[in-house]
């Protein structure tokens, strides 16, 4: 139960979820207690903007320019 909770919590902050709404959702009286019992669970600053980059440009990006992209581009 301890990891689902923890995994809980480090799911939502990833998500963007607040401390403040976070500490309610774990029953802590002081988003304090949250963020000093969570905070290593967090994603760093440069986890997110991989995320970000990796979701412009990233596999999703190449997927939507695949073979038929590059087959009209020798055409063209």
């Amino acid at each position: 139960m301890h990891v689902l909770r923890h995994t809980y919590a480090s799911d939502l902050r990833d998500a963007g979820e607040s401390i403040r709404a976070l500490s309610t959702y774990l029953g802590h009286a002081d988003p304090g207690c949250t963020l000093r019992t969570y905070t290593r669970l967090l994603p760093t600053s440069e986890d997110r903007t991989r995320r970000a980059i990796d979701a412009a440009f990233g596999e999703d990006q190449a997927a939507k320019d695949g073979p038929e992209a590059v087959a009209g581009l020798e055409t063209a």
